[in-house]
């Protein structure tokens, strides 16, 4: 009787261990994960996009999408009908992956102009920015799937 009870307890003990692992692992996953959002602003002549990491783990972008008239773009510069040299954007594909650490941003697209002497080539920017939405995808440390998405009709508001 003592040799079962003595098996029983053992098998417990060891069953408790394989849970509290799992737990372990399942806390670890949750205290490093990423929390991505994607963020404008359109004031005083800056305009941008940024792929926000508001967690406390490292996100890795692995692809960014815009979409425009319902046709995918894999480069903001082929989605805009503006000459990329005017404004700074950021290309991610398979061979230029970017990593977005804890508090930390990727500039997809940016200008900043003087109001007063550049307003038409502000509104040109907005116009060309609210026809887009655009799709986040990357991974966090644990190779989990992240993806958002956003659209930039928000720019257009002032049109």
């Amino acid at each position: 009787m003592a040799v079962v009870l003595t098996l029983v307890l053992s098998l417990l003990a060891l069953l408790t261990t394989y849970y509290q692992a799992y737990l372990q692992r399942v806390h670890n996953q949750k205290s490093v994960k990423p929390l991505a959002q994607i963020d404008f602003e359109d004031r005083d002549g800056t305009l941008f996009v940024h792929v926000q990491n508001n967690g406390v783990g490292p996100f890795t972008v692995d692809k960014l999408i815009f979409t425009r008239n319902g046709k995918t773009y894999d480069r903001i510069e082929d989605s805009l009908e503006i000459d990329p040299k005017r404004y700074y954007h950021v290309e991610v594909n398979d061979t230029n992956k970017k990593v977005i650490i804890p508090g930390g941003f990727l500039v997809v697209f940016s200008e900043t102009l003087n109001p007063n002497d550049n307003q038409e080539t502000i509104d040109l920017f907005r116009q060309e920015l609210s026809k887009l939405h655009l799709k986040v995808e990357g991974h966090d440390i644990y190779d989990n799937s992240i993806s958002i998405e956003k659209s930039l009709k928000w720019f257009g508001r002032h049109l």
